[in-house]
């Protein structure tokens, strides 16, 4: 039996970085990038104005009562024009005329003169004026050049806002990966139209896996339940090989029981097994293994064997094959204290609130066997303890994920953040 922290070392260096494609950036919500986003201009492209009011060439304060004739006037979208060094009337975003520098307000101002049109055509500063005011520079958000978004990034509508700003039309995203999903059991009653024939179950595993992998950004090939035998299991996978699958999930049939026949099927198949039990709690039998191109994760029956194997093991090897850096972890305040088998790691359904103070407390649902799935749907986190930790009593720090990979976090990153 191995250690978690080794079993998933193991994964990450067989897990196999996917290759980019081309993107167009209104299609990209939510995909990866493949590398480094670099600024094709400077944003702001042109000095504008940040007020509406007047533009100046100013070397050095303008005092208050100075009285400056007004050439012309400049909105946003008109051409730029070339002042005489005379003060322009300018409006929010528009492009400073050349040669002026500084912005006065129309508020701090007074309009002495206006021409036949209407049009300002002389002012009176009612303040000081310091050069350089109201202005925004060419590059001084960003830079030619820069990079503006980091290869690794899972784009966001923030990213996207950026992007259309700089005129970017399409970007390098890491591809989507591929998973086929593999259940058995006789047991199971894939169509929740029909009624349970004696000893059936309603096949639960399957749905969860295809909702999961889809939600992290997988293509899912296909989700197939096939029976306690080990011939229609290899056709599966031989299918799944032949459809270009990156990972094969199997459920079930992966223990030592007289039914358990994945592990002698994937040796008959040619696979390199990397592990089979790993010392943790729910989930010990998780095996996982490599076959051609693909990686096989074949996970327990029991729902949160599943759970945990696809939030602990598939999770981070899907963040590796796209280039992402490990998931950050935060710590809580326990508030229900735990007793866990010394020599596992124990991944425990829990809810997250906060105090008034800011602090993160953790409370463990109280059913946590494995075949519960109510407390699943009810958790917002899972509580992590380590193999060592011994008896843990109310008000230790303990660490907290996200309930599902990717979930928005429970709140900012305590300095004492811990990776998984």
């Amino acid at each position: 039996m191995i250690a978690y922290a080794d079993a998933l070392h193991e994964l990450l260096r067989h897990a196999r970085p996917l290759d980019a494609v081309s993107c167009p950036v209104g299609d990209a919500l939510g995909k990866v990038l493949a590398g480094d986003v670099v600024s094709p201009m400077d944003l702001p492209s042109f000095d504008h104005s940040a007020m509406d009011g007047y533009a100046l060439h100013a070397t050095q304060p303008w005092q208050a009562g100075s009285e400056h004739a007004v050439q012309g006037s400049q909105a946003a979208g008109d051409a730029h024009h070339a002042s005489a060094g005379m003060a322009w009337e300018i409006m929010t975003g528009a492009r400073l005329p050349d040669g002026l520098d500084t912005v006065v307000p129309v508020e701090r101002t007074e309009l002495l003169e206006r021409r036949s049109d209407g049009s300002p055509a002389r002012i009176r500063l009612l303040e000081t004026l310091m050069p350089a005011a109201n202005v925004r520079y060419a590059g001084s958000d960003v830079a030619k050049g820069a990079v503006v978004v980091a290869a690794g990034t899972s784009i966001q509508a923030n990213h996207l806002m950026l992007s259309a700003a700089l005129g970017i039309a399409t970007v390098e995203v890491v591809r989507a990966p591929k998973v086929a999903i593999i259940c058995t059991g006789k047991e199971l009653q894939c169509d929740p139209s029909k009624p349970l024939g004696d000893g059936e179950i309603y096949g639960s595993n399957g749905p969860y896996l295809v909702a999961a992998c889809a939600s992290m950004g997988a293509q899912v090939l296909s989700c197939e339940t096939v029976d306690d035998t080990g011939p229609p299991f290899v056709s599966a996978m031989q299918r799944a090989r032949q459809a270009g699958a990156d990972l094969i999930v199997s459920t079930g049939a992966v223990s030592m029981g007289r039914y358990d026949f994945v592990p002698e099927a994937l040796m008959e198949l040619g696979a390199t097994v990397l592990f089979h039990k790993v010392a943790i709690r729910p989930g010990k039998p998780q095996l996982a293994a490599v076959l051609g191109d693909a990686m096989v994760f074949a996970l327990p029956g029991t729902p949160m064997a599943v759970a945990v194997g696809l939030r602990f093991f598939i999770a981070p090897v899907l963040r590796a094959m796209r280039g992402q850096a490990a998931e950050p972890a935060w710590r809580a305040i326990l508030d229900t204290p735990q007793q866990p088998k010394p020599g596992l790691r124990h991944f425990l359904r829990a809810t997250v609130t906060q105090d008034g103070e800011g602090r993160l407390h953790a409370q463990v649902l109280a059913q946590q066997q494995p075949f519960r799935i109510l407390p699943f749907a009810q958790a917002g986190a899972w509580v992590v303890l380590p193999e060592d930790v011994g008896s843990v009593a109310a008000g230790a720090r303990v660490v907290v994920v996200g309930v599902h990979a990717g979930a928005p976090a429970l709140a900012g990153p305590d300095p004492s953040g811990v990776a998984l």
